[in-house]
């Protein structure tokens, strides 16, 4: 697996999505995980998550991620994110959104702010099947650090701490991978504790 990680034009659009996607992942080079690198039955938010479904179908049975299927639903992105991938997805808890200003989430969720929706949940997705493992290889080599750009054009900065896998987002919050490495049939999800922003 190429240790980069492109980044892409922020054009997360529904319309203009899938194709970009697609063009991103010829570049890549990255092939889709098999379910053969993961253990079957993960279990996040009280379901186990197996890699024969894909994103949607493992994340709309998470107790724990409620708020982020109504958020992919209002967005205009379950085609999108049930397609063949790969994706990466870092995927906040409900506790992470609940921790949004009150009133956030409910904002985000009326029709006339899809676009901003769009956008930020776009910002939690490579273009690429990314495992932990390489995650920590990528930020070994560029000394601590490593950039990631997103299908919402928001840049991430990967690091570790403590033996864990920490996402910073251009206004400087931290979200923590707390499981990691869930393989789906089309990517994999890495479980965070915060939501990520565009820069702000």
């Amino acid at each position: 697996m190429n240790r980069t990680i492109r980044t892409l034009p922020a054009t997360a659009r529904v319309g203009a999505l899938a194709a970009m996607l697609a063009a991103s992942l010829a570049a890549t080079g990255c092939a889709s995980i098999s379910s053969s690198d993961a253990m079957d039955g993960v279990m996040v938010g009280g379901a186990p998550m197996l890699p024969s479904r894909d994103i949607i179908e493992n994340a709309s049975l998470s107790a724990d991620h409620t708020t982020l299927v109504a958020a992919v639903q209002a967005a205009g992105l379950v085609d999108t994110l049930k397609g063949d991938g790969p994706f990466t997805v870092l995927a906040p808890t409900d506790d992470a959104f609940a921790a949004l200003p009150a009133g956030t989430v409910d904002t985000l969720l009326m029709p006339e702010n899809q676009e901003t929706l769009q956008t930020i949940l776009t910002c939690h997705v490579v273009a690429a099947a990314v495992m932990a493992s390489d995650v920590v290889g990528m930020i070994e080599d560029d000394g601590g650090a490593h950039e990631v750009g997103t299908v919402g054009g928001c840049t991430l900065v990967a690091t570790t701490e403590n033996g864990q896998v920490m996402f910073t987002d251009e206004n400087g919050t931290t979200a923590t991978v707390t499981t990691a490495d869930v393989v789906q049939s089309n990517g994999v999800i890495h479980v965070i504790d915060a939501v990520l922003l565009p820069k702000q």
